[in-house]
């Protein structure tokens, strides 16, 4: 061997030592378990992973994110949770019903958990209380049901003549069945006739749409991973029958209905981030406080309201955060 070529050789071992090294050490490993469908919530996860570069954690280079989508199947949460415990995750992303699969799932070697939609993470059975969580579950709760008045409020200022009002909700999970009592309170205080119209599974949609035909003037819309997997067909089936809704996040109005009220979103997500930085780095979920929205947006979707020939007060338009041309 010739000077040069030992060289050579010394040189690309010493080139491929430190790679062989970074191959061999497992990066600390995120299960990030969706509820609904991938592109349910692809804004969602755009603002976690975004945040999670932010911190320096980088998908393949400092950190694994092992993603698992539910389809909206409870069912199926309780599957993929179990699949991530098996695998022995650093952390669970997720939020819903499926934080409950993942806290069964790791009862027996806890796994820290962060959630970032659930409406009472106490009352659920998650957490002890919400400044100290105790156990392995953390996050960031949603309080939907404390919006609801707000919501119908909102919605009779674009539709002063409101009498008759529709809730949809997936009565399978406990917390839209709470927030579609809590609409059923609301509706009677502001003098409207509320009827409930009860969904399970994707095939129960497109029934109940035909169920309460011509039985109300609007629709309030109780979100859940159910119905955000299915948004676009809820809305385009008010749409065809005329019906204007209202519903918990922008997501929704996106997806063509007429208006939202809610937390924002990719911000509690942005902010599950913070917390998956924390237990990365060592601290324990226990210790970590469960933390509320900050951000509430309204958000109106004029294109829906001039296809139902709807005419938005000015003065609503004006206050609104968001306004879909």
């Amino acid at each position: 061997m010739t000077r040069r070529e030992f060289i050579t050789l010394l040189s690309g071992a010493v080139v491929a030592w430190p790679l062989a090294a970074r191959a061999q050490q497992k990066l600390p490993t995120i299960g990030y378990l969706g509820t609904a469908a991938a592109a349910a919530w692809a804004p969602w996860t755009a603002a976690f992973v975004q945040r999670l570069h932010e911190l320096g954690w980088t998908d393949g280079r400092t950190v694994t994110i092992q993603y698992r989508w539910a389809e909206g199947r409870a069912d199926r949460s309780a599957e993929l949770a179990a699949e991530l415990a098996r695998l022995k995750v650093d952390v669970i992303v997720t939020g819903g019903n499926a934080a409950l699969a993942a806290k069964q799932a790791s009862s027996a070697v806890p796994i820290p958990i962060v959630f970032a939609l659930v409406d009472d993470p106490v009352g659920m059975g998650l957490v002890a209380s919400l400044p100290r969580p105790g156990g392995n579950v953390t996050g960031l709760a949603m309080q939907t049901t404390d919006l609801v008045g707000k919501r119908l409020s909102l919605l009779r200022e674009v539709i002063p003549n409101l009498r008759r009002l529709a809730i949809m909700a997936n009565v399978e999970y406990p917390f839209a069945a709470l927030e579609m009592a809590e609409a059923q309170t609301a509706a009677g205080t502001l003098g409207l006739d509320a009827a409930v119209f009860e969904i399970r599974r994707a095939e129960d949609i497109a029934p109940a749409f035909e169920a309460l035909k011509d039985r109300a003037d609007a629709l309030y819309v109780v979100g859940d991973a159910l119905v955000a997997t299915h948004r676009i067909q809820i809305n385009a089936l008010a749409l065809t029958g005329r019906l204007p809704t209202t519903h918990v996040v922008r997501e929704f109005a996106e997806a063509g209905g007429l208006m939202s009220y809610g937390p924002n979103l990719p911000d509690l997500f942005r902010r599950a981030a913070d917390y998956v930085d924390k237990i990365l780095r060592g601290a324990k979920p226990a210790d970590i406080p469960v933390e509320q929205p900050t951000k509430f947006e309204l958000v109106i979707n004029l294109k829906t309201a001039k296809a139902l020939g709807l005419e938005v007060p000015p003065a609503l338009l004006a206050r609104a955060d968001v306004v879909i041309e």
